[in-house]
């Protein structure tokens, strides 16, 4: 039986072996010349047998140019006796035209007596889908590598069976190892951990056997010079097939998003000015001591007299003043006790187990600290003064708000009294200032944002003299419906909102309720909306992200927003009124100085904002038919506002004879009751948005 299969092991055997494996042949005698193709080699290249002429380096002829040198040298160093074989790859030129990649394979099967070869053999294999695998898997790893580049990203491996370790360059790099190699010891790794992370870190790196589970932890590392850094790794359990598997992962330094987020998570519990905790992070720092039960001291510390430092010496003696009383009043509290910058001069403390005696020793510190503020060369002749409430908490059922009202109508007794000085909260002894009734309010603003109650107004801005479609900017306002069905007028729940820290939150539900619900009329240019802006909302770093979101959302034009900034708002929040200012001439939203020429330093804040609009504050505007004074204040600004090319508006106009007068003298805008009352912001977007369509009909 196998004499049988011996003899039908013949040529046409072979040639089917060689066909089914898709195998060329080539036999080339060096005495004569001559070389052999197979059939199977002519058809690996699209041709059929007898095709192609036979000749000898035929082969060469058909060899992509970059690959003969190569080709011909494996051949010439077998031949040699330089190499056993000949092995090499080589692209040949297909009948249609692409280039097939061949291994080829072979070498010297006959030699003559004194050994000099005189018959090569060889077989070329077809690997271009091989090469396209491997060009794909180049790519793949190329962009790979470049990924691991531009994350900073490390690839470590642990093998299991041999206890050796392999760290790449940049694995190296994060742990300040010089080496050439990437094998290190087993244990090395270990001696950089951060003894407070050991344990953990050392557990996270123990993936389990069999598991494909990716292991994420955070953790410190101690260089050989002694600096810490922090870092991330992954690691997961890789099986190898016959051996006790490895252990891969990345690590990737990540110290510096650490420290943003350290800086990230301080911002926004801090001041940015003082360093002292600010409204939010005070706010949960005494609920949390008032629930524990501990009886404490709340101070409300309000500054006197700060207004007429800014306007004397200008905004920077007074951030220099309110740093230094900031660190003064630092340096009066026990070690227990918080302090807080509530906004603009107001300050807030609390002193846990604070008694009346206590109390009293601090409030009187504090009110020293407050005097002895430096306020800078420019503010030499200028002091400060403080007034201080005092409220004591025993009951963890007091609410933050009663809590902050009870010593802020406390602090109002104090003012009451003659300033600088303090005055201890009590039932009999309240100023009557409303402060238990403003918490109420405050609260009730919040409730009326999500049940209804808070309803939006405009009242028109009018180009005087004309018909107020030729300007449609509207001023948006907003009024308070109380349960009782009562409409509190803004003058009564917007100082509660700032005093109360919720100013914020109130003007982003003014912004994100008009532009949802009128978005469409600002997109068809029947009117613009104007927004005021509290100190709180100006200095809120996160501004502008919500105003962009909003108008993303919305569909509303940058073009169709303005937004008004008091001076008020902007002597305890310079840089960051310049700041905003600067964002939104960038998106091109206007903005007006509002309530302008009512502090000594509105002149300044002209010169440093590029406003669109100016404002004159309405106690320059109501008596101007009587005051001479008056009309040059309002003739000067208005010229300086013309020489800078921007649009003056006259607020508080309620007489004709005003009106005609403003006329007279240049001012273009006008807002007061004579042109307009207040009125639901619907009613005015409804008939402007007629108008609109009645326009682009005609």
């Amino acid at each position: 039986m196998a004499r049988q299969d011996k003899k039908n092991r013949n040529g046409t055997f072979w040639a089917k072996a060689l066909e089914r494996a898709h195998l060329g042949v080539w036999d080339w005698d060096l005495a004569t010349g001559d070389c052999f193709y197979s059939a199977t080699w002519a058809r690996m290249l699209g041709y059929d047998e007898g095709e192609l002429a036979n000749a000898s380096d035929l082969w060469l002829q058909l060899t992509h140019p970059d690959d003969r040198e190569r080709a011909l040298a494996s051949g010439d160093r077998h031949i040699a006796g330089r190499t056993d074989a000949i092995e090499t790859e080589l692209r040949l030129k297909h009948k249609q035209g692409h280039w097939v990649w061949v291994l080829d394979r072979g070498g010297i099967v006959e030699r003559d007596a004194s050994g000099k070869p005189l018959r090569l053999m060889g077989v070329q294999t077809d690997i271009t889908k091989q090469k396209a695998a491997e060009a794909e898997l180049e790519q793949v790893n190329v962009r790979f590598r470049l990924a691991l580049a531009a994350s900073g990203t490390g690839i470590w491996h642990y093998d299991i069976a041999t206890n050796k370790s392999y760290w790449d360059s940049r694995t190296r790099d994060i742990f300040g190892l010089v080496a050439d190699t990437d094998e290190v010891t087993a244990d090395l790794w270990h001696t950089f951990l951060h003894p407070d992370d050991r344990e953990v870190t050392e557990q996270a790196h123990l993936p389990t056997p069999g598991s494909d589970r990716v292991t994420a932890s955070q953790y410190r590392i101690i260089k050989r010079d002694g600096e810490i850094r922090h870092v991330e790794s992954l690691v997961r359990f890789i099986a190898i097939a016959g051996a006790a598997g490895q252990v891969l992962g990345t690590v990737r330094d990540i110290t510096e998003e650490k420290l943003r987020e350290q800086e990230l998570a301080y911002a926004a519990r801090h001041d940015a000015l003082t360093g002292l905790y600010n409204r939010s992070a005070f706010d949960r720092l005494l609920a949390d001591h008032i629930a524990a039960g501990a009886p404490l001291a709340v101070f409300y510390v309000d500054l006197d007299y700060f207004k007429a430092l800014n306007d004397f010496a200008g905004h920077a003696a007074g951030d220099l003043a309110l740093k230094s009383v900031a660190a003064g009043i630092r340096a009066c509290l026990p070690p227990a006790a918080h302090a807080a910058r509530l906004g603009g001069d107001e300050f807030a403390l609390l002193v846990p187990h604070c008694d009346a005696a206590q109390a009293e020793r601090i409030a009187a510190a504090v009110l020293g600290a407050v005097r002895e503020a430096d306020l800078g060369a420019a503010a030499s002749t200028r002091k400060l003064a403080a007034s201080i409430g005092i409220a004591f908490v025993d009951d963890a059922n007091t609410t933050v708000a009663d809590a902050l009202a009870c010593a802020d109508d406390a602090c109002y007794a104090a003012k009451a009294a003659g300033r600088n000085r303090f005055a201890i909260f009590s039932t009999e002894t309240a100023s009557g200032s409303g402060g238990l009734n403003a918490a109420r309010v405050a609260a009730d603003t919040v409730d009326a944002m999500e049940d209804g109650r808070l309803k939006l107004f405009g009242q028109e801005i009018h180009l005087l003299g004309r018909p107020w479609q030729e300007s449609r900017h509207v001023e948006v306002l907003a009024r308070l419906v109380a349960r009782n069905g009562r409409l509190v007028p803004p003058g009564e729940f917007i100082p509660v909102a700032e005093r109360f820290g919720i100013a914020s939150r109130l003007d982003r539900w003014i912004i994100r309720t008009a532009l949802s619900r009128h978005g469409a009329a600002l997109r068809s240019g029947a009117l613009t909306l104007g927004f005021n802006l509290s100190a709180q909302t100006l200095s809120d770093p996160q501004l502008w992200d919500f105003v962009d979101s909003v108008i993303e959302e919305t569909g509303a034009p940058h073009s169709g927003i303005g937004f008004e900034i008091t001076e008020t708002a902007a002597v305890t929040n310079f840089d960051a009124a310049e700041q905003f200012v600067r964002k939104a001439r960038e998106r091109h939203c206007r903005v007006s100085l509002d309530d302008f020429g009512a502090g000594m330093s509105s002149f300044e804040y002209l010169r440093r904002f590029p406003v669109d609009t100016i404002k004159i504050d309405g106690s320059f505007i109501e008596h101007i038919t009587q005051s001479r004074f008056d009309r040059e204040i309002v003739l000067a600004i208005t010229s300086i506002a013309r020489s800078l090319g921007c649009d003056v508006v006259g607020e508080k106009i309620e007489r004709q004879d005003t009106l005609a007068m403003l006329s007279d003298m240049g001012v273009a805008f006008g807002q007061g009751f004579l042109l307009h009352r207040p009125e639901p912001l619907e009613q005015i977007v409804v008939r402007a948005a007629g108008a609109e369509t009645a326009r682009k009909a005609s």
